[in-house]
């Protein structure tokens, strides 16, 4: 392994001492093998940006949590993404040998996902789901201390963010979490709830989207900027008027009456101006158009909603026609932005499970499940026609029982679940001559 002591200190490497010390006359900033910066330099941008938590981009915007969340682009995108995984159900799941399924809800876990994460009330089960998967969207990874007592999982508390790395020690991997104050703790597998995203370069930690979106944030920042310095400072006149001699102060009086009443507002609006004495106008060609401020300003929001894997419409984009396929639209955003963050919460939470619990003995199975169902129902006209033909409507063997589709809807359980729903292949009257049969 690479020592990470400069060059210029170690006692075997004369020469290159040497080198540092005649490279130091010229630029003294390059003596080490790795980029020194000046603690003492207020303009050092690398500096700034670390001090202040933030990352460099190519534009030498510092581009920090708070600075990209007023890029309304990616406002949206994440908070979209965030907000849904709260929402969405997540239960722990008991699959039993017959192969049916039930809620476990006498595991710790369910009550932890269900009812309260921290077991102090601090936070709901929305607010814990939807804070650390933004955690994830922006540093690739989420870190949570998994709180036991006598061997069952109590409550799940996150870290504050930035205070945990991953790493690998002897072969096998361990948490060290480096608190703002005080001194670091090495933490087992086993005591950390943890997941990252998707894209990872080592295999460990996940890639945040502020390190890959830096430079269009960044960009999007200044373009910004242009935009309010060109409102606030600069010259918005449409044109001169220019004559070949100077105005006296009563024409020029008249003048400026004829332009503030005649020509301003709206309803003026490619009207043409009556000049006197000569005068000639000449329009300006500059503009926010013309400047390309309005094209670079679209060029960076349609890059930043592919950072986020999140459908145009959904982002605001006005020019993108809704319609009919808003249902198609839910459907591609669960499938290909959501269900990529399904499958790693529940693969994490898998892991809280001990051996016995993810696979006794006599084959039952837990297991955490995401309910998507939220984002997927169609119209109440839709719902009603896969329920009539889930019951069997128009001759079909039906797949489901009444109350089973009350269940779907959220409303009670009948007593007579059964008596609900019309048999398939009988008529309304020999169903009441059935009924009416003594039993």
């Amino acid at each position: 392994m690479a020592s990470l002591v400069p060059y210029g200190y170690r006692p075997s490497q004369g020469l290159l001492r040497a080198a540092a010390r005649r490279q130091q006359a010229t630029d003294p900033r390059q003596v080490y093998a790795y980029a020194v910066h000046d603690l003492q330099n207020p303009d050092d941008p690398v500096l700034g940006a670390f001090l202040k938590g933030g990352r460099e981009g190519m534009t030498g915007v510092s581009v920090s949590d708070r600075m990209a969340m007023r890029n309304s682009v990616f406002y949206r995108g994440t908070s979209l993404i965030s907000g849904s995984m709260g929402m969405l159900p997540l239960s722990v799941m008991r699959r039993k040998p017959d192969g049916t399924t039930e809620k476990a809800v006498d595991h710790p876990l369910y009550r932890v996902f269900k009812l309260d994460p921290l077991g102090n009330g601090a936070m709901s089960p929305s607010e814990f789901k939807s804070f650390m998967q933004l955690a994830a969207l922006f540093d690739g990874n989420a870190y949570a201390r998994v709180v036991r007592l006598n061997g069952e999982v109590q409550s799940l508390v996150p870290f504050p963010r930035k205070t945990v790395t991953k790493e690998w020690s002897g072969g096998t991997i361990r948490f060290k979490h480096q608190p703002k104050s005080g001194r670091a703790e090495y933490l087992d597998p086993r005591d950390v709830f943890h997941f990252r995203a998707p894209v990872s370069l080592d295999g460990l930690n996940g890639l945040g989207l502020l390190d890959v979106a830096a430079d269009t944030i960044g960009l999007a920042h200044l373009a910004e900027k242009a935009m309010a310095n060109l409102l606030t400072k600069g010259m918005m006149a449409g044109g001169a008027l220019q004559v070949k001699e100077e105005l006296s102060d009563e024409a020029y009086r008249r003048l400026k009456d004829s332009l503030r009443d005649d020509y301003a507002g709206a309803d003026a609006t490619g009207e043409f101006m009556l000049l006197e004495g000569g005068m000639e106008a000449k329009p300006f060609s500059g503009s926010a158009r013309d400047n390309q401020l309005v094209e670079l300003r679209k060029n960076e929001a349609e890059q930043g909603s592919r950072f986020t894997g999140v459908p145009r419409p959904l982002l605001m984009f006005d020019e993108t026609a809704w319609g009919t396929g808003i249902q198609q639209l839910g459907l591609y955003f669960v499938t290909y932005c959501l269900l990529p963050w399904f499958v790693i919460w529940e693969e994490a939470i898998w892991r809280l499970f001990t051996r016995q619990e993810q696979r006794s003995r006599d084959g039952t199975i837990l297991y955490a499940k995401f309910n998507e169902r939220a984002l997927l129902r169609g119209s109440l006209k839709e719902q009603g026609e896969f329920l009539s033909r889930a019951l069997g409507s128009g001759g079909g063997k039906p797949f489901m029982e009444a109350n089973e589709a009350r269940d779907a809807l959220d409303m009670n359980p009948h007593p007579d679940g059964y008596g609900l729903a019309p048999r398939t292949g009988t008529t309304a009257a020999e169903i009441v001559e059935d009924q009416d049969e003594p039993k």
